[in-house]
């Protein structure tokens, strides 16, 4: 990961080390709460700015991000392309789109998020533009931090990536199972 983007991140404290359950269940000795860095909008603009221009030279009719990470980023990524802006959100342990969203068909959708792990929200996200019969022109996120390549899309871009250490929960080492695990998601 760029020595600057660290910097950052502890900066202000959205690197966390410890001992992580991520939304897939998975166990970390890290954590990135993006929250805590989007919060200062210099970086969310930062940020922002990165994703936009990075993917300003396609034909986007919306913004979409899943609930909740990705919204605050997605909507300034849409606000800086002057696109619409929506989010999806977990419904009875689905993806959907919920308070009056839609997706029309042949919309050509710009999915953000602020960190892929696993890909598993993005992967939902996609299947439900492919519900609706819109198509994802690309995939943008902050941090990469998956343990190994995960395919997400032929036109995904991450600003970093940090070789994250995760383990499920059968295999993980001695020194991190001494320290009691939290599960941060927006807990923390």
């Amino acid at each position: 990961m760029d020595k600057d983007f660290i910097k950052i991140f502890e900066e202000t404290q959205a690197l966390m080390h410890g001992h992580f359950i991520l939304s897939s269940g998975l166990h970390s000795d890290t954590y990135f709460q993006c929250a805590k860095v989007l919060q200062y909008p210099k970086y969310l603009s930062m940020f922002g700015e990165i994703l936009s221009n990075h993917f300003s030279h396609l034909d986007i009719d919306k913004v979409i991000s899943p609930a909740i990470g990705g919204i605050v980023l997605g909507t300034e990524v849409g606000r800086q392309l002057n696109k619409k802006t929506i989010f999806s959100e977990r419904s009875e342990g689905k993806m959907k789109l919920r308070r009056g969203f839609k997706i029309n068909e042949n919309e050509k959708i710009l999915i953000i998020e602020d960190v892929l792990s696993t890909g598993g929200s993005i992967k939902e996200v996609i299947d439900l533009i492919a519900q609706f019969k819109g198509n994802v022109v690309g995939v943008g996120v902050i941090v990469d931090r998956s343990l190994s390549p995960v395919f997400i899309h032929d036109n995904f871009f991450s600003i970093t990536s940090q070789k994250a250490k995760i383990f499920d929960k059968d295999n993980i080492p001695s020194e991190l199972q001494e320290i009691p695990a939290i599960k941060p998601g927006s807990n923390v």
